[in-house]
């Protein structure tokens, strides 16, 4: 009994009187009195030996001796960490740095509700790869090999696995790819980047974005189509938006259309950025060639289409009156920053 009462003093006495004065003598400490394999342990073993009478003193006084362990343990902990911040110097009554907000680009801002307003008509959204080959790009779509989109001065080629390929000129050729995998009725949008090799200027650049869109079902017709653009124009520029349709031509729709918008600007009356006319062109559309049908292995005896193109600059331009295209990827902080009311 005296024996492992002496031990205990001893050791209170140890843990009264050592000096800690870095972290390394502190964790040392820690190891002695508090580790895993601490010191005191072998003490509650000794409590066998002692009269039952006295277990309970003696193991109190073992108690007492962790607990004054851990006390002069958390204190000195404590006052290293509180000195090492005084070291530091901070003051934390100063206010913070401010975290500056970022904002969505206004090409993302465009794209994002151009989804959203064909979403909610039932369009889903497609993507494909933006390095394409020869017939998801220009033969499926009914460019026949002398067309002039498929000269240099137009496209981007490039090798890949020893074959020439194509920086995609326009997400068209994701319908494509939709067309091949999947039976009609088919109701999708594609967005993304597309490429064209065209000197850049501030109404041109050698990368843009758009969004094309393709429809097809059982007797779909030009009227459809209309009303479908008439329905997005209202819902990207204000319900007075009005839209004209011009005759045109493209290599995959027949019959083909440019799609003119009521100027936002001057509610068309006439201003310099319509040239007086009142009218902005945004798009092109038109019918399904029924080549392009058949390229995808669709019955163009049950089925029919309309499809449809629009660069999402252009749209960004109209909705922001924005009159470079150079400064949407020229990441000029103060152009970006305009657009956080937008988010």
């Amino acid at each position: 009994m005296l024996d492992i009462e002496k031990k205990i003093n001893d050791l209170l006495s140890e843990v009264e009187t050592t000096s800690l004065n870095d972290e390394k003598e502190l964790e040392s400490f820690r190891i002695r009195f508090l580790g895993s394999k601490n010191i005191l342990k072998p003490l509650f073993g000794e409590l066998k030996s002692v009269p039952n009478e006295q277990k309970k003193e003696v193991g109190q006084q073992i108690n007492s001796l962790k607990q004054a362990a851990q006390q002069k343990f958390d204190g000195i902990k404590e006052s290293m960490e509180s000195s090492s911040v005084d070291k530091e110097r901070i003051d934390f009554t100063r206010p913070g740095e401010p975290v500056k907000l970022g904002a969505r680009h206004p090409i993302s801002i465009v794209r994002s509700e151009i989804i959203s307003i064909f979403e909610r008509i039932g369009y889903g959204v497609s993507e494909g790869p933006e390095i394409e080959d020869d017939w998801h790009n220009f033969s499926a779509l009914n460019f026949p090999p002398e067309h002039p989109a498929r000269d240099m001065q137009d496209t981007f080629f490039v090798e890949k696995d020893e074959r020439e390929m194509a920086l995609r000129t326009h997400t068209s050729s994701v319908q494509v790819r939709v067309m091949e995998n999947n039976k009609p009725p088919i109701r999708t949008i594609s967005p993304g980047r597309v490429y064209r090799n065209e000197a850049i200027s501030s109404r041109a650049h050698c990368f843009f974005h758009q969004v094309e869109g393709l429809f097809i079902d059982k007797d779909v017709s030009f009227a459809d189509l209309k009303q479908t653009l008439l329905y997005f124009a209202q819902e990207m520029f204000g319900k007075k938006a009005k839209i004209r349709l011009r005759p045109s031509y493209f290599p995959f729709t027949e019959p083909s259309a440019e799609v003119d918008v009521s100027c936002t600007i001057c509610n068309g009356e006439g201003c310099n950025v319509c040239k007086y006319t009142g009218w902005l062109e945004i798009l092109g559309c038109g019918m399904v060639d029924p080549n392009v049908l058949k390229a995808s292995n669709i019955d163009t005896d049950v089925y029919s289409g309309f499809a449809f193109g629009m660069g999402i600059e252009r749209i960004a331009q109209l909705k922001y009156r924005v009159n470079d295209l150079r400064l949407y990827s020229e990441n000029d902080v103060r152009f970006l920053e305009q657009f956080k009311s937008a988010l």
